[in-house]
């Protein structure tokens, strides 16, 4: 009787381990068609400033309120709302680029107090 269910209790594990390695592997696609969906597009640089930002890509459709500034350990965020992604600056200078996709843990951008 011992013998019969060491085969099933390995068939057992093998199945849960197959489940619960399948789950990462499906964010790891999405995250991946994200980051190959951000090269193909025209997004600002690292390194631009607002003045060069403006003048390539035009005028945000909205800039929201800045943050941080408070010490010098947290310098001043601006962000500006482009259609279909986000333009973050450290001070004056672009740091990141952001797509604005629809996901469980996004929210938007005006809501971030």
């Amino acid at each position: 009787m011992f013998k019969q269910m060491i085969p099933l209790y390995v068939l057992v594990l093998a199945f849960l381990s197959a489940i619960a390695m399948a789950r990462p592997a499906q964010a790891d696609t999405l995250l991946m068609k994200r980051v190959q969906k951000e090269h193909r597009m025209q997004l600002p640089t690292r390194g631009m400033t607002m003045a060069q930002v403006e003048r390539r890509f035009g005028k945000p459709t909205r800039k929201l309120a800045a943050r941080g500034g408070d010490t010098t350990k947290r310098p001043i965020i601006h962000r500006w709302e482009y259609p279909g992604y986000i333009v973050y600056f450290e001070r004056n200078h672009v740091i990141h680029s952001v797509l604005n996709t629809p996901a469980g843990n996004n929210r938007h951008p005006a809501a971030i107090h």
